[in-house]
């Protein structure tokens, strides 16, 4: 099978108290929102103490264009991707040229040639390595991007592909959106990288028997076996979750219906991954599940019948970075690798939601 061999992780220099950003909000919004007081408790409902952002808080004083804002988010997720990519690849002993498959998330900015072209040149990585970038799934992308790279090397078993996700949702701010929807976003939206190894499962063998590489010290490292994936796309909820693009740029979009969704329909979509393996929903050792918000986890621990002190990297991850969209399920696998507690048998599942309305799933198992 499959294997999640390293991950790592990477955040913008910036980095903003929860209170910082609701006084912000309150300066901003006030001149909209005549009683404002009253939705400010939405800050601390959000369980977040700790956000990093693109740029230092006297940037979000003065409006910038769209071109400004991608602009910003070119220059630093470039730079943020390489960071998590180098590390990545260092925990497994590879360099960026060992690498045979770039796949590239992101959903937060625009640019042509995507990223993974840009970063192959400054990594240095081989002109004949293969690129995917993908664009749109938000949230969900995390996982989805992981599902693309299990699928190559499932088809390519001596190959490896890198994982990129990297969101910065601060650059996507609307300064002339004074909506509840923006005040709601501005709460819990974050910026941060991700990067994952994923090897062929022949790859290994390779090592062992003498292959040329830089990998030997990586042998004795934990990792995860990837069992299956599975997507979902929910027939009439494409307009839960989203971004309206408009003249200044990319406006979000989500419904307050969303933990509903997850109450009424998670439960159903996790057993159809699960089943043909023969398992049920107690096997599962281990929920790494993205914090799409406060609400959304609640959803998760009721839909699936999971105790809320199983989900604590879920929670430290929300209360320390916020939501970085796709990345964010990654900084959940990172303290699920670093505790140490993903013993070799024990199952897991990481479960993402993204616009579509969309679910991505994986089922993970310690080697």
């Amino acid at each position: 099978m499959p294997m999640i061999a390293a991950v790592a992780t990477a955040v913008p220099p910036y980095a903003f108290s929860q209170d910082q950003v609701r006084d912000m909000a309150h300066s901003f919004f006030s001149p909209t929102f005549p009683h404002i007081d009253r939705y400010m408790s939405v800050f601390e409902n959000a369980q977040i103490t700790t956000r990093y952002f693109a740029a230092p808080a006297e940037w979000f004083t003065t409006p910038h264009s769209f071109q400004e804002c991608n602009d910003l988010y070119i220059k630093l997720a470039t730079s943020l991707s390489q960071q998590a990519a180098l590390e990545c690849l260092a925990q497994a002993g590879l360099t960026p040229a060992d690498v045979d498959h770039l796949l590239f998330v992101s959903t937060t900015g625009m640019s042509a040639p995507s990223l993974d072209a840009v970063l192959i040149n400054k990594m240095a990585m081989d002109r004949h390595t293969r690129r995917t970038p993908i664009w749109g799934l938000g949230c969900a992308g995390g996982v989805g991007g992981l599902a693309r790279a299990y699928d190559y090397v499932l088809a390519h078993p001596t190959e490896r592909a890198l994982l990129i996700s990297t969101e910065l949702c601060s650059t996507t701010f609307q300064w002339d959106d004074k909506s509840k929807r923006n005040f709601i976003a501005a709460s819990l939206f974050a910026d941060g990288a991700a990067a994952v190894l994923v090897e062929g499962d022949q790859v290994q063998s390779l090592k062992q028997a003498g292959a040329p590489s830089s990998t030997a010290q990586a042998a004795s490292k934990p990792r995860l076996s990837i069992l299956a994936t599975q997507s979902t796309t929910w027939p009439a909820t494409h307009e839960v979750m989203g971004w309206d693009i408009v003249s200044t740029g990319m406006r979000v979009v989500f419904s307050a219906r969303i933990p509903g969704i997850v109450q009424s329909l998670m439960r159903e979509n996790v057993e159809e991954l699960l089943t043909p393996h023969g398992l049920s929903l107690d096997d599962i050792s281990h929920w790494v599940l993205h914090p799409g918000g406060a609400k959304v986890v609640t959803a998760y621990e009721s839909a699936l019948g999971i105790d809320p002190e199983r989900l604590t990297h879920t929670k430290n991850t929300l209360r320390d970075y916020g939501n970085m969209s796709s990345a964010t399920v990654f900084f959940v696998l990172e303290q699920f690798v670093r505790s140490g507690q993903i013993k070799p048998g024990d199952y897991g599942v990481m479960a993402v939601l993204g616009p579509g309305f969309s679910c991505e799933l994986a089922l993970v198992r310690g080697q």
